[in-house]
């Protein structure tokens, strides 16, 4: 029998005095749960469901066809001379991936709340597996928007890619960064103001409309909408895209590291938050 002095923990948990610790290191140790919770997202999401993962597909298909209803045919919005499926398929693509990332992680704490009052894990696993759980939805969807692209190439439509298409990944890296800052802000908040989950819903549907998803840059001429939009740090990363896939739209190199700066910014107040209502999240919720 080993005796009291023998005897040594492996694991000490304990929280931690310094509100500025990010706890990433502890996140990368425990990348193999991260993997658990992405492969659980992704199988629960759609396990009883008659198409399965065909809803990847029709979904931005269904949106698409409605869009250029309304916006195309009844609003009568130019789409820059480009078809309309590929402009309202290239927006819809990123901003679905966004919008869900951000919904997601806003909610954790609710979401979780069984599952954290039973057993520790670093409490950044369960936002993470979310934003990179979507990223397998957003891929299938992003096929659709490509067969379609190729579509209208073959049909001799000038679609004119060019080299700018390789920011696509630095592209999604800062949507990705921003949904989950903003959405650790607002899980953070929401614990103790739950009305604040309505409003922030509320909120999110109105932010698509001011980002040219349904719209070109190029439409807005008004002044004052022009400095809303560009304070919109996801208007330089969703043109960054449509510029480089078919030419058109409005590539600013100061958009986009403003955009970068923001999602830094929101990453940083975002985890800080996080790690510091995790520690009596379970009293207040």
């Amino acid at each position: 029998m080993a005796s009291k002095k023998d005897t040594y923990w492996t694991t000490v948990i304990q929280p931690r005095d310094k509100g500025w610790h990010l706890g990433l290191r502890e996140l990368w140790q425990k990348r193999y749960l991260l993997w658990l919770f992405v492969k659980r997202d992704i199988t629960v999401q759609y396990k009883q469901t008659i198409f399965g993962m065909g809803w990847y597909f029709v979904a931005p298909l269904f949106s698409t066809a409605i869009y250029m209803v309304v916006f195309g045919r009844i609003a009568n919005i130019p789409t820059d001379d480009i078809p309309q499926p590929v402009f309202y398929l290239s927006g819809i693509c990123l901003w679905e991936y966004f919008s869900s990332c951000l919904t997601a992680v806003s909610s954790t704490f609710q979401t979780n709340a069984g599952l954290y009052g039973k057993v520790y894990f670093p409490r950044l696993v369960s936002p993470f597996s979310q934003v990179l759980g979507k990223l397998f939805r957003f891929s299938l969807q992003l096929g659709t928007f490509v067969m379609v692209y190729v579509y209208f190439v073959l049909r001799g439509v000038d679609l004119c890619p060019n080299w700018y298409l390789l920011l696509f990944p630095l592209i999604v890296l800062c949507l990705a960064g921003i949904a989950l800052g903003l959405g650790l802000i607002v899980s953070s908040l929401t614990t103790k103001y739950r009305d604040l989950t309505n409003v922030f819903g509320t909120l999110v549907s109105l932010w698509m409309y001011a980002t040219p998803i349904v719209y070109p840059l190029s439409y807005v001429t008004n002044p004052a909408l022009q400095k809303v939009m560009f304070y919109n740090p996801l208007t330089a990363l969703i043109e960054a895209f449509k510029y480089g896939a078919y030419g058109a739209g409005t590539l600013s190199w100061t958009g986009l590291a403003y955009s970068a700066g923001c999602m830094v910014v929101l990453l940083l107040i975002g985890i800080t938050l996080f790690n510091r209502k995790q520690k009596s999240f379970i009293d207040t919720i």
